[in-house]
């Protein structure tokens, strides 16, 4: 509820997105968490997915298009499953987004990954897929909220996080 309350009052991303995956554990089986960033660093959108290929990475993109703007430019990794759902993405919606293959220009993801590992380090570990994507979603919120993504700057975090919840 408070994941999709932010969705609709948060700031505008760019139009250059930075779009990478980490690995999350879940019941002892290693989960993908699909992450999205603009070149600002303001979280675009997130998805844990248990798989890592095209399907995962499509409706990953999709959502993030579809709760955002559509990008002009996605700065990737090497990542094959990445590269191949953004050129299915372009040819059924007759788009246009280049696709750049810099390892140093993710930099802000990788670096923005860092907060969502050093969250999840700190507990006992996820025991089902759906906790961990309840619990990944409220440490995206909050994350969020600390970057100030919020519509209206200059507000407290703690009284932007009441106003979502209430």
């Amino acid at each position: 509820m408070i994941e999709s309350q932010m969705k609709k009052r948060k700031n505008r991303v760019g139009v250059s997105w930075r779009m990478d995956e980490t690995y999350i554990k879940v019941k002892g089986i290693w989960c993908y968490l699909y992450r999205a960033v603009d070149k600002c660093g303001n979280t675009v959108d997130f998805l844990l997915t248990r798989r890592r290929q095209r399907m995962s990475a499509q409706s990953f993109l999709i959502k993030a298009i579809k709760n955002n703007c559509r990008p002009t430019v996605i700065n990737i990794d090497k990542s094959g499953s990445n590269t191949s759902a953004i050129r299915v993405y372009n040819k059924r919606s007759f788009s246009n987004i280049k696709i750049r293959q810099c390892k140093y220009l993710n930099n802000i993801v990788e670096q923005d990954h860092r907060f969502i590992k050093w969250r999840i380090q700190n507990g006992l570990g996820f025991k089902s897929f759906e906790s961990a994507r309840r619990t990944l979603s409220g440490i995206e919120v909050v994350h969020m909220l600390r970057k100030n993504q919020m519509l209206k700057p200059g507000i407290s975090m703690f009284k932007s996080f009441c106003k979502l919840a209430a």
